[in-house]
């Protein structure tokens, strides 16, 4: 087994691009300390990409996409680009509209991080976001861990702030467990969900819980993506988790049509679901891949998105007595 490194790309924007890579006996997986992106995530045994990447670091610089990263300080979007919290209104940078989105120009995906290597399978990102970054109150001491365990990567997500501050992250791999070269479609997706978040007409969360049953963003009973989607609509979609579930177990299953299969296991409420649909081609895709749409999809635990303007759905604020957290485990096999 190779000794970990972390390997420098140069200077970007008065920053040294540095990428961690590590290895277990089963996966090996590459970090960038720029919006703390996962460039790549391989099955060894096969040499077989498991995410769509970009074959030049520095292509991450300009990502529009969000291919890898750690989108925040709030993932998804948010009405307006505004929240109240006490008695005080919060104005956001809008960058999607007049909506937020996965934290703005200024969010986590768009800064340089710390970047250290612990092990041979382990490296920590850190950043610390400053109070008033992108219109947020309070400062954020952000931390990712990402540990590889034989076949199983997984990604330890904490917050710490200095007053109270809404906070929810969100891993922005796009998968593709048949290496980048063809499409998801033939994919299978089963997701442990009971119903999905309704959007209004600038696609951010209203408030409204919907049944999943007879719409093709139904994922329970583990079919292909063609099969619900014969059309190509297209899914970015949230859904919600059984609030009485064990978290110890998936709440998701991705299945390759040779078999391979991802299981996704999230302390998360909910997850946001993306098809690619809107992913636009791009080139310098990593070797025998395709960047584009329904070239991978997105499965994003995570909060819900614009709770914090909308009280009737789980808190997502972060104090300083109460520190965020969230932990993400996949896991690889045949089945």
């Amino acid at each position: 087994m190779k000794d970990a490194q972390i390997v420098e790309h140069g200077l970007h924007r008065g920053h040294m691009l540095k990428e961690a890579r590590l290895q277990s006996a089963g996966l090996s997986i590459s970090l960038l300390n720029f919006g703390a992106v996962t460039r790549d995530l391989r099955l060894l045994e096969e040499n077989r990409s498991l995410i769509l990447g970009f074959q030049d670091p520095a292509d991450y610089l300009h990502n529009p996409g969000y291919l890898g990263v750690i989108a925040g300080r709030v993932a998804g979007r948010i009405k307006n680009a505004r929240f109240t919290l006490g008695r005080q209104r919060f104005q956001l940078n809008p960058n999607e509209g007049d909506t937020l989105l996965h934290g703005g120009a200024n969010g986590l995906c768009h800064v340089f991080w710390n970047l250290e290597v612990l092990s041979e399978n382990t490296a920590r990102l850190r950043y610390h976001s400053p109070e008033g970054e992108g219109g947020f109150p309070g400062a954020a001491k952000i931390a990712l861990t990402v540990t590889l365990e034989a076949k199983a990567v997984v990604y330890d997500l904490t917050a710490e702030v200095t007053a109270p501050t809404p906070i929810s992250l969100a891993q922005h791999n796009y998968y593709n467990l048949m290496g980048g070269a063809q499409s998801i479609r033939e994919h299978r997706l089963q997701v442990d969900a009971t119903s999905y978040l309704g959007l209004d007409d600038a696609n951010v969360p209203d408030g409204r819980l919907l049944a999943l049953d007879g719409c093709h963003h139904d994922f329970r009973l583990g079919r292909s993506f063609a099969e619900l989607d014969p059309q190509t609509k297209g899914s970015d979609v949230a859904v919600v988790f059984d609030e009485c579930r064990d978290p110890e177990q998936p709440v998701a299953s991705l299945i390759a049509p040779d078999g391979l299969q991802m299981r996704v296991i999230s302390d998360q409420p909910c997850a946001q679901i993306y098809t690619a649909s809107a992913l636009p081609e791009q080139p310098g895709a990593l070797p025998g891949q395709r960047i584009g749409s329904d070239m991978g999809v997105c499965i994003e635990p995570q909060g819900y998105a614009n709770a914090v303007n909308l009280p009737q759905f789980p808190s997502m604020i972060a104090t300083p007595e109460r520190p965020y957290r969230q932990r993400l485990r996949l896991e690889f096999g045949r089945i």
